[in-house]
């Protein structure tokens, strides 16, 4: 049988190693791929920290890697939308029986030469895309795509603020760009995450430790606060600052994932102010996905400066340490089998 190399996360022991195993066959209504790019994010972070783990996996070891890239193999059988050879991006998770599989986290990803996608859940990549770009749609473009126009439903002229501009925070401030919201103000606590945030087209970007925070995002929307915001960082104290500088019916978008409590300070104003908050996981991929594909054929996006680095495979474990202790300031690290 043909073997493969995949980065494994033996999930009790949250270790990863690189592991010789069969490589997969597509059963019916399946296809196999062969990886050229799969993105690093910082969920692949907290997996292998322990902050998440995976709530649907089988067994105890799993592929990492739900942004992926790369060209059909083989198709299995009943399978006639797909040919060998046409490139792809795959779908970061699968729906189920109703319920939501993320890849590389409830079932084998993308850290491998090759990956098994159900045929419905691939989206052709177009050749004037690189592989590299298109391996990061998946999560750390189609989240804020999802988190902006369909969770937080921005409208054009609306005043922004986007909590944490790191993989899809940034991507979140180009996205709000292109559908016009403005101003958009950025917000971290990184200067060259600042610097990246205007680059991106942020109008304004804060250090989150500012006394004149408020006053600043006061004086940018003459008086009246945000009308969304989005939290990217998954931290407490985000979210707490985000809810003072909320406009009346204003509404905060949790986008960033985190384990720990949320709290509203004052229970009686935020009910007053009629304000929201929404819970925001991934994207819709059928729809995401060709809407972002044609937005970057189109020129009005262009995400190549989001690959801060391509590694091989067996420097899995590097490009986490890289993304870990943000060295560099990475992006997104794309893996190369």
């Amino acid at each position: 049988m043909d073997r493969m190399l995949a980065a494994r996360l033996h999930v009790p022991s949250r270790t990863l190693r690189l592991e010789e195993v069969p490589r997969p066959q597509p059963g019916p209504g399946e296809v196999l791929v062969k990886v050229e790019a799969a993105g690093v994010c910082l969920s692949d972070v907290h997996l292998i920290d322990g902050t998440l783990t995976p709530l649907l996996l089988e067994g105890d070891t799993v592929t990492l890697g739900h942004e992926v890239a790369g060209t059909v193999a083989e198709a299995g059988a009943g399978v006639t939308a797909w040919m060998e050879g046409q490139r792809v991006v795959l779908h970061a998770g699968e729906v189920r029986d109703g319920v939501t599989y993320t890849r590389g986290v409830d079932y084998d990803g993308g850290w491998a030469e090759y990956a098994l996608s159900s045929a419905a859940a691939l989206t052709a990549l177009p050749d004037s895309i690189p592989f590299e770009q298109g391996a990061i749609i998946p999560d750390a473009v189609s989240t804020p795509w999802g988190a902006v126009t369909a969770t937080g439903a921005v409208r054009p002229a609306e005043a922004v603020g986007v909590w944490g501009v790191g993989g899809l925070g940034v991507h979140a401030v180009q996205l709000l760009r292109a559908v016009g919201a403005c101003p958009i103000v950025a917000v971290d606590p990184n200067p060259v995450a600042r610097e990246r945030a205007l680059a991106a087209g942020a109008d304004l970007a804060l250090d989150s430790s500012d006394p004149e925070l408020r006053a600043r995002i006061g004086a940018v929307t003459a008086g009246a606060g945000l009308a969304a915001a989005f939290d990217f960082a998954g931290v407490p104290a985000v979210r707490a600052q985000a809810l003072s500088v909320l406009a009346p019916k204003g509404r905060l978008v949790l986008a960033g994932l985190t384990d720990q409590p949320l709290s509203v300070a004052d229970g009686t104003r935020f009910s007053y102010l009629q304000q929201q908050i929404l819970g925001h996981y991934g994207s819709d991929m059928p729809v995401a996905l060709p809407q972002l594909l044609r937005l970057i054929e189109g020129g009005r996006v262009d995400f190549s400066a989001s690959v801060s680095g391509v590694l091989p495979l067996a420097e899995a474990a590097r490009a986490v340490e890289r993304l870990e202790k943000k060295e560099g300031d990475p992006v997104r690290l794309i893996l190369r089998p």
